[in-house]
C-alpha cells in the first residue's frame, strides 16, 4: 500500500507543480489558457485519487510510520472544495470592487470595460486555482516522507 501510495503522490506533486507553472503563464494571459483549466482539472482528479488511497489504505488495515500520512492524503481532497469555493467568491469580489451589482450590469458597460473586467476575474480566479495546485503538490510531496 505505500508504494501505491507513493506513487500516486509522486503524479500528484507533477501534476501540481505543473498546474502551478501553467497558472503564472495563464495569469499573464488574463486567465484564459484552456490548458491550464485541464491541468486543474488533472490536479483536482489526482486530489482524488490520494483520497481514494487513504480510504483504500485504511480499509486494508496500513499502518504508516507517522499518522500525519492520512492528514496529508485527504488534505489535499479539502483543499481542492475550498479553492473552487474561491473560485466562486472571486467573480463576486471583482464585481463588488467595482460597484457592479451582477454579470448584467457588466454588460450594460463600454466593450473595453466588459473585457477589462473579465479578464480581472479570470486572473483571479487563475491565482486560486494556481495557488492550490501548489498546495496540493506541497502536501502530496509530503505523503512520500511519512509512508
Amino acid at each position: 500500500m505505500a508504494q501505491f501510495a507513493d506513487i500516486t503522490a509522486i503524479l500528484e506533486v507533477v501534476l501540481g507543480v505543473g498546474c502551478a507553472l501553467a497558472g503564472v503563464w495563464a495569469w499573464r494571459r488574463d486567465g484564459a489558457a484552456r490548458a491550464f483549466w485541464l491541468a486543474w482539472r488533472a490536479v483536482q482528479l489526482g486530489a482524488t485519487a490520494l483520497a481514494a488511497v487513504a480510504i483504500a489504505a485504511f480499509v486494508s488495515g496500513f499502518d504508516p510510520a507517522e499518522g500525519l500520512f492520512w492528514l496529508y492524503l485527504l488534505l489535499p481532497i479539502a483543499i481542492s472544495i475550498i479553492a473552487e469555493q474561491l473560485r466562486l467568491a472571486s467573480a463576486q469580489l471583482v464585481l463588488d470592487q467595482h460597484g457592479l451589482e451582477d454579470a448584467q450590469a457588466v454588460g450594460r458597460l463600454p466593450e473595453a470595460e466588459q473585457r477589462w473586467v473579465v479578464a480581472a476575474i479570470m486572473r483571479r480566479e487563475t491565482a486560486v486555482a494556481a495557488i492550490a495546485a501548489l498546495v496540493i503538490a506541497f502536501l502530496a510531496l509530503r505523503i512520500l516522507g511519512t509512508t
